[in-house]
């Protein structure tokens, strides 16, 4: 999935001119925590956060701070065109809550860790009524085709596959289902020799 198939285009902006209270104001109203700092044609400058303008806010009214001290002049961005993977793992690695998006050094667009959760949260279906199988598949050859099997033919449709990061032989997955009756399912697994870890209808 491409960061511009979720992420905020033409996000609201601010300019360097702008004062820290101007910018406040403009993240209050709009309900937003980050805001690009742009010039002419929209070429990106900076970018900053209202954690950033929280703190310069009483320094800023005894005249010693004022916005463009607390812009970040070269911030993390991503391309439109990346995929969605990348900006998780830039987010990650540098503990921030979002960034530009940008295209030929223009922005085009912002995307937030908020966006990536509720990406994430979709595609997994955590919204929506569904049920549930743990277990260990193994690394024997066809065991996961097997495992497949087993779910479809004892009335489990599956939704979406998660699974652990471990060896293969330790690996868990999670297999997210529509409402049934996993118990089923369970039983069928455990009796062809899988280990199951958890089951909910």
């Amino acid at each position: 999935m491409k960061i511009n198939s979720i992420m905020v285009p033409d996000p609201i902006t601010i300019t360097e001119n702008a004062s820290i209270q101007e910018a406040i104001e403009v993240m209050k109203i709009n309900s937003i925590r980050h805001l690009p700092v742009v010039s002419k044609g929209n070429k990106l400058e900076g970018f900053i956060t209202l954690a950033d303008l929280k703190q310069g806010l009483i320094p800023s009214m005894i005249g010693e701070l004022t916005l463009t001290d607390l812009i970040i002049k070269n911030p993390i961005v991503v391309g439109p065109n990346d995929d969605i993977e990348v900006a998780a793992q830039l987010i990650y690695k540098h503990k921030i809550g979002g960034m530009p998006v940008v295209k030929n050094h223009k922005l085009v667009g912002i995307i937030t860790a908020t966006d990536i959760l509720r990406t994430f949260i979709d595609m997994m279906g955590f919204l929506n009524a569904s049920s549930r199988i743990d277990l260990v598949v193994g690394d024997k050859p066809g065991s996961f085709k097997n495992v497949l099997q087993i779910i479809n033919e004892n009335g489990g449709d599956i939704i979406n596959v998660g699974m652990t990061a471990q060896k293969p032989s330790k690996r868990e997955y999670y297999f997210r289902l529509s409402p049934c009756n996993t118990e089923v399912i369970r039983q069928a697994l455990e009796k062809d020799g899988y280990r199951v870890l958890n089951a909910m209808d």
